[in-house]
């Protein structure tokens, strides 16, 4: 393992009621600096920005409006990244932002600029923390939570594998809220027809992505000749347990 994409959405970021959970957001920083301390250089896709703005504006739900979703993450961007400043330098580690939009990806010299960018960042062991740029775009907003993005990043920076930490176990056979005999699918070949059929509806309050959003990424990270896994972000430390082979939540196997 030379290079590790993981993203981290914004119901594993929040408590129920919105509030950042502080404890995991921690726990996450602690595991990400140690594997960086460990030789692996790696990304952090984070989602969360709204969800941040709309605690810090004092508001009861999510503005349902696209540019009051836009003025939240505003807000929010900069507590974000002075939360993860603040967490991931009790282990000494230097974080970077970045803001990126599907155009930065698409156009062939800003592509060229940004993965300039990250092999610097890598060079100077710093760990680049992405979001989309969500003033400038509704990519995310209106469809998925950063699970493209991630997929996309990861595709960018040639990692080896893409982790989405996210309020699920993983992909079931069948939705798990609604029937008890559901079962967890710890490895997916090829993303199909079937696969999608498995695949349930959006995300939580905070969130925007559901489980189709992240399979879209499997097959973004597949293609690339990458591994995907997608597991539960409750616990952290199951990183470790990913890097080592053991099986956790779903395995989407490359190509």
């Amino acid at each position: 393992m030379k290079r590790l994409v993981v993203k981290v959405g914004t119901s594993t970021l929040t408590y129920e009621n919105g509030k950042m959970n502080i404890r995991r957001m921690s726990k996450l920083a602690e595991v990400l600096s140690d594997i960086a301390n460990s030789g692996v250089e790696v990304v952090l896709v984070s989602s969360g920005a709204i969800g941040v703005g709309v605690q810090k504006l004092g508001l009861s739900e999510k503005p349902k409006s696209t540019k009051g979703q836009q003025a939240a993450a505003s807000v929010g961007q900069s507590e974000l990244m002075f939360i993860y400043d603040k967490l991931f330098g009790e282990y000494n580690q230097n974080i970077s932002q970045l803001l990126l939009t599907s155009e930065d990806i698409d156009n062939e010299k800003r592509r060229s600029n940004l993965l300039d960018t990250f092999e610097a960042l890598f060079e100077f062991g710093v760990i680049p923390i992405v979001n989309e740029n969500d003033s400038t775009t509704t990519d995310e907003i209106e469809f998925g939570d950063n699970d493209t993005l991630s997929s996309l990043t990861a595709k960018l920076v040639g990692a080896d594998m893409l982790v989405i930490l996210s309020d699920i176990n993983g992909l079931y056979n069948k939705d798990p809220n609604r029937f008890e005999d559901a079962k967890i699918i710890h490895t997916v070949e090829t993303v199909n027809d079937s696969i999608y059929e498995m695949a349930g509806g959006a995300g939580s309050r905070m969130g925007t992505g559901g489980m189709k959003t992240k399979l879209d990424a499997a097959v973004i990270a597949t293609a690339a000749h990458m591994d995907m896994v997608i597991m539960n972000g409750s616990d952290p430390t199951d990183l470790y347990k990913v890097l080592d082979g053991e099986p956790v939540g779903t395995l989407f196997k490359s190509k």
